[in-house]
């Protein structure tokens, strides 16, 4: 990786008080550290509770970070608060899993898209709405779509109109936190399409969270695996998919459904011999 990192997280650690009296403390991430090159994709992978969503979060400023540094383009915004993180929409956004709660169902998509665009001073309302247009045509979405509410959007749709409202201001990372989960097989394909079209023609980077590692495989440059809040192996996703060297990465990929049903049997057995082993 040459250059400064789009992003960089040195040493994250995220604890929560303890609840009761004279509790301790909970620990969600521990010295997490790895970085981001432009135009990159970096996956986190692990299980749910791993923390992989924490660290989106907590790059986000949406939880607050007990240890190390969260830096954007080698800026420190690790405790950025009120303006200054707002000021930060331009070069940072977010992907959110559910399409469903991530639009507001009472405004139109064109004002959805407006917000964005009108924060970063865009230009005369003529122009604002050119580029609402463009958006939309740009995520396969027809210029009318604008005069319509989420509710008259499919789900896949409705996660077109998040992705077009993440890169509206052109930033330089998006976070995808399960930016596909919630959808059909067909409809996560053509959304990770879409995603790497914008990718190629914006230059944007993504930190992308998922427990899937065949959307890794097919998406990620690099992969880092999450187990109770450290990273146990990190690498090429194919490598890290086909040639697992950490056994709970092992296991992830023994759990992973496959279309084969032969190979599916021997991942069952495979899983089942992790966890007798764990045993």
């Amino acid at each position: 990786m040459t250059g400064t990192p789009v992003l960089q997280i040195d040493g994250l650690a995220v604890r929560y008080p303890g609840r009761g009296f004279r509790k301790p403390p909970t620990t969600v991430i521990e010295d997490v550290s790895f970085e981001v090159g432009h135009a990159e994709t970096v996956a986190l992978v692990g299980e749910s509770g791993s923390g992989k969503t924490t660290i989106g979060r907590a790059v986000l400023g949406l939880t607050p970070v007990s240890g190390g540094r969260v830096l954007l383009g080698g800026r420190d915004i690790t405790r950025l608060t009120g303006r200054a993180r707002r000021l930060l929409s331009c070069d940072l956004q977010a992907i959110f899993q559910n399409p469903y709660g991530s639009l507001n169902p009472a405004l139109p998509v064109g004002r959805t898209l407006a917000e964005p665009l009108l924060a970063g001073a865009s230009g005369s309302p003529r122009e604002v709405r050119e580029e609402i247009g463009d958006l939309l045509r740009r995520v396969g979405l027809p210029e009318d779509a604008a005069d319509r509410y989420p509710a008259q959007f499919s789900g896949g749709q409705r996660q077109r109109i998040a992705i077009a409202r993440a890169v509206a201001r052109k930033p330089r990372l998006i976070i995808c936190d399960e930016p596909t989960s919630a959808l059909d097989v067909t409809t996560q394909a053509a959304a990770l399409s879409l995603l790497a079209e914008l990718q190629d023609t914006l230059g944007c980077a993504y930190l992308f969270i998922t427990h899937d590692l065949a959307v890794v495989k097919e998406f990620a440059a690099r992969a880092l695996v999450l187990q109770h809040g450290r990273i146990v192996e990190e690498g090429p996703s194919t490598k890290v998919c086909d040639r697992p060297q950490h056994e709970y990465t092992r296991r992830l990929v023994a759990a992973a459904p496959v279309p084969d049903p032969v190979l599916q049997r021997a991942r069952r057995r495979q899983r089942t011999e992790f966890e007798a082993t764990a045993h």
